[in-house]
């Protein structure tokens, strides 16, 4: 029984053994269908229809690669996206085997294939995705950037000194060694403050989350960049703000739509990405700055500058937190992007007393931060080797700039702009292209892309689409693109 589910196949298409029954397996490189959408939905019928049952063992990946003659990579992309549908069961050196359903009497739900993506997929997507995925359009920067040895040195030292590692709930504040430190920091870039102004929280997200809900109450209205930073749309949803979009462009956001709307939605905060813009990759200019601080004092709204890409910006980029003061600014970034995502370190910096504000919230959340996390960082900062590991960051993503920049016009993408450094590139076709289709088909062929839409706080259509230059070294990855500038969807 065993040697009978490896048997070769015979004839046109490819032959898989059911038992004692032989079913066909066909594939068309001549089809719209991509070649793992093909295997994904033959295979998913004939486990619906109950033509294949539970316990039946599938080929190898490299006997039905062998044998259909496509790739290993698109055999494997198709049996992990039915063990995702939960329609097979991969088993430790065994093979893939046909799941039991919950209800054997019934036929499942047709799923399709080209599966519904938005911004939430996306994510998922990222995280869960196999090893042999690109991740063409993620937002962080893979292991090899990041500041590993610092981290591991850091643990090192701070275990043969238990008292520094801050095993109880510290100070509310955060851990008052850091915060020193980040006062230095931004005493570097012409910011001025004391550690009272400073309070360390569970990465940016949560800085953002309790600034935001000390300045608004439900119904108010917030503006946001358009595009934007699309993990920030829901959690403002959730405090039921109505959310307004204000155009960006490539030196900041749209001034006279910021002023038309300030006029008459009377905003009582505008979140703005500063320092290469998430996602398009720009900078802000100082006479677009000082604009939108004569407006935000004009109409009364607060401004939060998420500023957590700022430090893999060039150190004279500037800053709202430096042009308006945090008087008039309140200053939101991490560690996440340069030291480790993991440690999950954030802070907040603001004046004085919007900080007693927020300080409230936080410990009416979380008690604390990580006391933990927050002692590895600041080994990490107080070393003094931090600011090198930047610089060589900053280096190394401006070369990947670059080369990234001559591959995509190569392949003939459109750029927004031209980033003077940070991890990202938004570009666009030449030509009217449908992105969800293409997402749905590059996730299909083990490619995550980030079209535009999930960008906009309205999902509203876009022709661009967000990449990752540490993830744009893969032939596959312009090979997959290069076919789609010739080739309307």
């Amino acid at each position: 029984m065993e040697n009978s589910h490896d048997c070769p196949s015979e004839g046109d298409g490819l032959k898989i053994f059911s038992g004692s029954r032989i079913d066909m397996l066909k594939l068309s490189t001549a089809s719209s269908q991509p070649l793992v959408a093909q295997i994904v939905t033959q295979i998913a019928e004939r486990i619906r229809t109950g033509d294949w049952p539970e316990g039946m063992r599938l080929p190898s990946i490299r006997r039905l690669s062998a044998d259909s003659g496509v790739s290993p990579l698109t055999v494997s992309n198709a049996y992990n996206r039915l063990v995702a549908d939960g329609l097979l069961e991969a088993r430790r050196a065994s093979g893939y085997f046909v799941t039991r359903q919950e209800d054997s009497g019934r036929m499942l739900p047709q799923r399709t294939v080209a599966t519904s993506v938005d911004s939430l997929w996306l994510l998922q997507r990222a995280y869960e995705s196999a090893p042999n995925h690109i991740q063409a359009g993620c937002g962080w920067l893979p292991d090899s950037y990041l500041f590993g040895s610092g981290v591991k040195q850091a643990l090192s030292s701070l275990g043969r000194k238990s008292e520094q590692m801050g095993l109880g709930y510290g100070n509310p504040y955060g851990h008052e060694g850091l915060r020193e430190q980040i006062c230095l920091m931004l005493s570097r870039q012409g910011i001025a403050c004391n550690t009272s102004s400073i309070i360390m929280t569970h990465g940016a997200s949560q800085a953002l989350e309790l600034a935001v809900r000390c300045l608004t109450q439900s119904g108010d209205t917030i503006f946001v960049e358009d595009p934007g930073y699309c993990n920030l749309f829901p959690a403002l949803q959730a405090l039921r703000l109505n959310i307004v979009g204000i155009p960006r462009l490539q030196d900041g956001p749209c001034l006279e739509t910021l002023q038309k709307l300030a006029q008459t939605k009377a905003p009582k905060v505008f979140i703005i990405n500063t320092r290469l813009h998430n996602p398009t990759g720009t900078s802000c200019s100082a006479p677009v700055l000082h604009q939108v601080l004569k407006l935000a004092e004009l109409y009364g709204f607060t401004l939060i500058e998420d500023d957590i890409f700022g430090d893999l910006a060039a150190e004279k980029t500037p800053t709202l937190a430096y042009l308006g003061r945090l008087d008039q600014v309140i200053r939101v970034s991490s560690f996440s992007k340069t030291i480790s995502p993991g440690l999950r370190v954030g802070y907040v910096a603001c004046s004085p007393s919007m900080a007693h504000h927020i300080l409230k919230l936080k410990m009416a959340s979380s008690l604390t931060s990580n006391g933990i996390s927050e002692a590895i960082v600041h080994h990490i900062l107080a070393d003094g080797r931090y600011r090198l590991h930047l610089a060589r960051l900053r280096e190394a993503l401006s070369e990947l700039q670059k080369s990234a920049g001559k591959k995509f016009q190569k392949c003939g993408l459109v750029p927004f702009g031209k980033p003077e450094g940070g991890m990202f590139c938004w570009m666009r076709f030449p030509h009217d292209i449908d992105l969800l289709t293409l997402t749905q088909e590059a996730a299909l062929a083990g490619i995550m892309l980030a079209p535009g839409s999930y960008f906009s706080p309205d999902n509203a259509p876009s022709p661009w689409l967000r990449f990752n230059i540490t993830h744009t070294n893969s032939p596959r990855l312009f090979s997959f693109l290069n076919q789609r500038v010739f080739q309307k969807l």
